[in-house]
């Protein structure tokens, strides 16, 4: 239990970091960050795979390049889920997406 709330708090910081960061990622504070973590973490595990799953075939032609595609829709639907977090165009959330798994790999490495 304390580990997933470490978790959760390390990505409601990551949030927070990409937030000021990435043009384009608008997060008004450390609650709706968190709460956003909560939903991500909600939404990578419950709809991620289902979604995973469908582009399977995507993902292979693409040469796994197509989860970057999947990640970023999975921040931008936390965006639209959670009042409070904006995401405003596609690149953004690519660019997002992308820093958000190098610091949870980051943290995942040293842990």
């Amino acid at each position: 239990m304390l580990a997933i709330l470490v978790h959760l708090l390390l990505t409601a910081i990551f949030l927070l970091v990409v937030a000021n960061f990435v043009k384009g990622v608008e997060i008004d504070n450390f609650g709706t960050a968190f709460f956003g973590a909560i939903v991500l973490g909600i939404c990578n595990a419950v709809i991620k795979p289902v979604i995973s799953f469908l582009a399977f075939p995507i993902t292979i032609i693409t040469l796994g390049l197509f989860l970057l595609v999947i990640n970023a829709f999975m921040l931008q639907l936390t965006a639209a889920l959670v009042p409070g977090i904006k995401v405003r165009g596609f690149l953004p959330a690519i660019v997002g997406s992308i820093m958000l798994t190098i610091l949870n790999l980051l943290i995942n490495w040293v842990m």
